[in-house]
């Protein structure tokens, strides 16, 4: 039979098969080819008096590091516009994560009833003008979620952004009932208590939607100075035309994406945080040799 897992916990896999659901454990092999099943793998089983046996782990669309979830189509990228305060770096490393694994993507700010949006002008425009869609949420009222819902049929859509700006909050309204524990704030640090212990596909509207744990930092250092600029989708329509191939939008003479930022056509802070991230990288790279 095939059949998706949707939870795995110390070694058990729990396969949805049709609308049954089979505790499975893996093969051997697995081990041995270095391959783990992931909460989100599509994969065949065997079942005898009433457990399953995970056979083979079909090819994955895409695969999440952290959280380790495979097979997501879609992010929600959600920041709080206070409590805890935007930290827009971090918000641009979710976004650059998300495009890096190929993944469609939204903005979503919660806690709408904090601050007046307005005051979030500029930022709201960085996100816009890089093509992505702004999704507001009040999500303790139950405002915007209607929004989400929309989006939600035939994808495996991830939850993702910082403690303690309501992502338990949104899943449990999405599913109608009490999924995930939520948290408070941390007086003393100021961000959220985290309070997601494991990844979990919840069968909603016609998809599936995963919480994950919030993060405090994220790191790219992996994504190499290449892969970087294909994480800017405001670049692609423009660095085609560029004066040199491979033309990394930095110091290179007749780079069309520093003149269309000089233009106005491509957001001056989303540029100079690709600046600064394409530095690090380059500094890594000078430091290993």
């Amino acid at each position: 039979m095939q059949g998706r897992i949707i939870k795995g916990i110390s070694g058990f896999y729990y396969v949805r098969v049709e609308d049954d659901i089979i505790e499975c454990k893996a093969r051997g092999k697995f081990r041995h080819n270095e391959l783990t099943p992931l909460v989100g793998d599509i994969v065949d089983i065997t079942v005898k008096d009433n457990k399953g046996v995970v056979e083979k782990i079909h090819k994955r669309s895409s695969e999440l590091i952290r959280p380790t979830v495979a097979n997501v189509t879609q992010a929600f990228v959600i920041f709080a516009l206070k409590n805890p305060d935007i930290n827009v770096e971090l918000l641009n490393k979710f976004l650059i994560l998300s495009e890096f694994n190929g993944l469609k993507v939204f903005v979503c700010f919660n806690k709408t009833d904090l601050a007046e949006r307005t005051n979030y002008k500029n930022l709201i425009s960085m996100i816009t003008d890089a093509g992505y869609e702004v999704i507001f949420l009040n999500a303790k009222e139950g405002s915007g979620i209607a929004d989400i819902r929309n989006y939600l049929g035939g994808n495996v859509s991830v939850f993702c952004g910082p403690s303690g700006v309501g992502k338990s909050t949104i899943l449990n309204k999405l599913a109608g009932r009490d999924i995930m524990q939520t948290g408070e704030i941390s007086d003393k640090v100021k961000r959220g208590k985290h309070t997601t212990r494991h990844s979990e596909l919840v069968e909603v509207d016609g998809g599936f939607i995963v919480d994950t744990p919030g993060f405090s930092s994220l790191e790219i250092d992996f994504i190499t100075k290449e892969e970087l600029q294909s994480c800017f989708p405001e670049f692609y329509s423009i660095d085609n035309s560029c004066k040199f191939t491979g033309c990394l939008h930095y110091k290179e003479p007749g780079c069309s994406v520093k003149e269309a930022v000089s233009q106005g056509e491509i957001n001056k802070f989303r540029y100079e945080f690709y600046i600064k991230t394409l530095e690090e990288i380059l500094t890594r790279r000078n430091n290993k040799w």
